[in-house]
């Protein structure tokens, strides 16, 4: 079946507005210094991101880990010739928590880049695509404090 489509209407002055299938908008800029807006590339790459990351939380929360705060550092390298597709793509996973299992996040990165990330299954048969984690462990409430319930926290998504 056909994904939904995704418009792209030309605004002037090299930017672009794009209409994604669940509705949303967003200004692209294509003017490489302006930075007014993401560029397409940039676009490419939080997709990349936000792919892999939504995989990696869900496998965490699913392993009952207490994950208090995660995001992704995503570096990537591009080819000097036209066109200059990404050659290497970098994502480092940084997870704090409370007794955050090293190996339950080194499966959980393993999964999303291996078996589960459209994204990353998209850009891997043109860009090399390299993965690590750090696991920072979230000092406990000092003793007489009042610590902040498990329900209280934001769920991570």
């Amino acid at each position: 079946m056909a994904e939904p489509i995704t418009t792209l209407q030309y605004a002037g002055d090299d930017f672009f507005i794009t209409t994604t299938p669940s509705g949303h908008a967003l200004t692209i800029d294509v003017k490489g210094g302006r930075k007014s807006a993401p560029g397409p590339l940039e676009l490419l790459i939080c997709g990349v991101g936000a792919c892999t990351a939504a995989d990696v939380i869900a496998i965490l929360q699913k392993k009952r880990e207490h994950v208090t705060e995660y995001r992704v550092e995503i570096r990537t390298e591009r080819r000097e010739e036209h066109p200059r597709s990404f050659r290497r793509i970098e994502l480092k996973h940084i997870v704090k928590g409370r007794n955050v299992s090293p190996a339950s996040v080194a499966r959980a990165v393993e999964l999303s880049t291996n078996k589960y990330c459209s994204a990353v299954a998209t850009v891997r048969p043109t860009a090399e695509v390299v993965t690590s984690f750090v696991v920072e462990e979230e000092a406990a409430p000092a003793e007489g404090s009042n610590p902040v319930s498990n329900s209280t926290l934001p769920t991570l998504q």
